[in-house]
């Protein structure tokens, strides 16, 4: 029996002549003791020593390995492609009787040899007898994976395979069958590997979200079987209406791939379809797949800009003409003298030095509605007023007027610039700016700090903040149109300034979750999966709540409505709306809290994703290339039993002897303590019938 120790055995040896010189000198001072006869007084020595020694030896934290051996029988896993796949062919009334026949053989001829298990593989690899073909996907890798990791080490012998060969989803499955080691792979073919007369939308691919009043493209995939030199006809199909076709010749009598563009409107807001169909040919093995319904988002990004000023000046002309290259940004132009104060619809207003006929009510005016701020402060904004703009900036008094250049600051985090625009700041010419001390008292980020020729000073040239749940930024100093002006002369171009400019404005213009009700929910779903959605409530404080109830609305492309009420989960709120039919669904979710009302709107599209209707052939190659490379063997379903006897007879595949350890404690030994019990019972027992007291 293997030992093991925390610390050498060898000091097993120094203390048992230990023990033994402890309990010779504990008797051989005492007088009763020397007048024992020579036969108790070894006896009584011993029982000490040993007592000494075994609870000595329980410190050295001795282990013993104690070795079993078990056998084990070769574990042979079936795996029966459960895809809707499997129906496609002329023998698909056979199948499913097939595969019940071959899963009775299996456990009436293999039980004795095998330990059996039964997979089924879809979208989902689980442990269970084929019962129908449902799945709407087919992802092979999965099972082989799920094996790999659930039986590593094991004494997995075979696993039979199951499968028309077809796959849409995952990885090729021969990669995770390569790392089932020694393990043979068996398959066993179903349907027919002749391709049929037909055409098919194989894949579109269109982006998910695209902006109103702009085109953007369709791409079809289209395939086609032995349709010869036909013709066909792609058409996008919105709201019933056809709003685009095109034309495609087929060249080749086998196989014909060929891929359409089609540019389309976003002329309308919201969630919209579009059904790409191919015209119906005569003789077609399958219609299903002519037609793909894809879902855009249509959204209108536009952002309106307002830029403020006292008086015209150049630095406003600059920033406007870099913000109006984005076509879905609007911006304006207004005086603070002129300007009518109608703010709705105003994501951002540049108010360039607010100092010149500063009216206080537009500062109170952009403070209630939350809007984002870019003030531009120049010499002509005095001291007392930049403390009044609730900026976060402590600036000191007089009028004079400083130049300063700009410097990147290192470990900005709120945006990021390109190397070219950071190296460009450092060749931009100076802002006029107050002279004096500035001061940051708040939480504000700096961008930019200010530089005197090769000094950086600690004084803020460009930084952002936050206040009332809305963002600012401040830059201090004027002049801006010259750094426009040195871009352009050193590079011939102002991508450097304008990437500056548009990367400041899009982080003000990006809108701040404020509202103390959150509900998430994907905005894609597909018909197989459960539709869940989270909601969470806060109080006053920012505290997570769940004490009302919170109801939601659900909407389909009918009109109909169905309600349900969110379970509290934790802290929080989670919906399960199960399952949806495919199309397009809005709905409404509404709580109060502390006699105030929250509602939150949104929609989502469920997907009828047909990527089993795609193929018309089996993939027979696939399986024998599967087979191949593991050892094993490739049959047709009509011959399971076939492959039932090679699986019986296969030599290679037997039981196995496992060797099983097990590490025990000393101290566990419950033998031991009874014997040091015993070592100092009969001591103590001698002790007192020798008389000793």
């Amino acid at each position: 029996m293997p030992i093991a120790s925390d610390n050498s055995l060898f000091w097993l040896i120094p203390w048992f002549a230990a023990s033994a010189g402890i309990a010779y000198w504990l008797y051989s001072s005492n007088p009763w003791f020397t007048s024992l006869d020579n036969k108790w007084k070894w006896i009584l020595r011993i029982c000490r020593t040993c007592s000494l020694f075994l609870c000595g030896a329980l410190l050295l934290g001795i282990i013993f390995e104690s070795t079993s051996y078990r056998s084990e029988k070769p574990l042979l896993i079936t795996v029966v492609d459960e895809s809707n796949s499997m129906l496609n062919y002329s023998d698909s009334t056979k199948v499913m009787s097939q595969v019940n026949t071959l899963t009775s053989q299996i456990s009436a001829e293999l039980a004795e040899k095998y330990e059996l298990l039964f997979m089924t593989i879809g979208d989902k690899a689980k442990y269970q007898p084929f019962k129908e073909f449902s799945a709407n996907v087919s992802n092979h890798s999965l099972a082989f994976e799920k094996i790999n990791s659930d039986y590593y080490n094991r004494n997995v012998g075979a696993v039979l395979f199951v499968s028309d060969g077809n796959y849409n989803k995952g990885t090729n499955p021969i990669y995770p069958a390569e790392k089932l080691n020694f393990t043979p792979v068996f398959t066993l073919g179903i349907g027919d590997t002749i391709p049929k007369r037909d055409q098919l939308i194989k894949h579109v691919n269109a982006n998910e979200v695209v902006f109103y009043r702009n085109k953007f493209p369709i791409e079809i995939d289209v395939e086609g079987f032995k349709m010869g030199n036909a013709s066909a006809t792609v058409s996008v199909v919105h709201n019933g209406r056809t709003i685009a076709t095109k034309p495609i010749k087929y060249t080749n009598g086998k196989y014909d791939f060929k891929q359409v563009v089609i540019e389309v409107d976003a002329n309308k807001i919201g969630i919209q379809s579009y059904t790409i169909q191919l015209n119906r040919a005569n003789n077609e093995f399958n219609y299903e797949n002519n037609s793909k319904t894809i879902y855009v988002e249509v959204v209108d990004s536009r952002n309106k800009v307002l830029c403020l000023t006292g008086a015209p000046h150049p630095d406003v002309a600059a920033i406007k003409e870099v913000l109006s290259r984005d076509e879905n940004c609007e911006v304006t132009t207004e005086t603070v003298k002129t300007w009518n104060r109608k703010i709705e619809g105003v994501d951002l207003v540049v108010w360039h030095e607010p100092g010149i006929f500063f009216d206080p009510s537009i500062q109170d005016l952009l403070l209630s509605k939350k809007i984002p701020v870019w003030y531009i402060i120049g010499p002509n904004t005095s001291a007392q007023l930049i403390n009044k703009l609730d900026i976060g900036l402590m600036s000191s008094g007089g009028n004079q007027s400083d130049e300063v250049q700009g410097a990147w600051k290192d470990g900005f985090t709120l945006f990021e610039l390109s190397e070219r625009t950071k190296q460009a700041i450092a060749f931009y010419p100076p802002l006029q700016s107050r002279f004096g001390e500035v001061r940051l008292n708040g939480s504000n980020e700096v961008a930019m700090s200010q530089r005197v020729g090769p000094v950086r000073k600690k004084d803020p040239l460009l930084f952002f903040g936050t206040r009332n749940n809305s963002r600012f930024s401040v830059l201090y100093g004027e002049g801006i149109w010259r750094w426009k002006m040195n871009d352009f002369t050193r590079t011939g171009n102002i991508d450097a300034f304008a990437e500056l400019i548009q990367k400041s404005a899009q982080y003000l213009l990006v809108k701040q979750p404020n509202s103390p009700f959150r509900v998430n929910g994907e905005k894609r779903y597909t018909k197989d999966e459960e539709v869940i959605f989270d909601a969470a409530l806060y109080n006053s404080s920012m505290e997570q709540v769940n004490t009302a109830e919170v109801e939601f609305e659900l909407t389909d492309e009918k009109g109909k409505k169905a309600k349900n009420t969110f379970a509290k989960s934790g802290s929080a709120y989670k919906l399960s709306l199960g399952k949806l039919p495919p199309g397009k669904y809005t709905w409404k979710a509404k709580t109060t809290l502390n006699n105030k009302s929250f509602v939150k709107n949104g929609f989502f599209i469920v997907e009828d994703v047909k990527l089993e209707s795609l193929d018309n052939c089996a993939r027979h190659q696939q399986l024998r290339q599967l087979s191949q490379i593991t050892g094993g063997l490739f049959m047709q379903l009509k011959a399971s039993q076939k492959m039932i006897d090679v699986l019986k007879n296969r030599q290679d595949i037997t039981t196995v002897s496992v060797k099983e350890s097990s590490y025990n404690d000393l101290i566990d030994y419950k033998l031991l303590f009874m014997l040091i019990a015993l070592f100092l019972i009969v001591e103590w027992f001698l002790r007192r019938w020798l008389g000793s007291y």
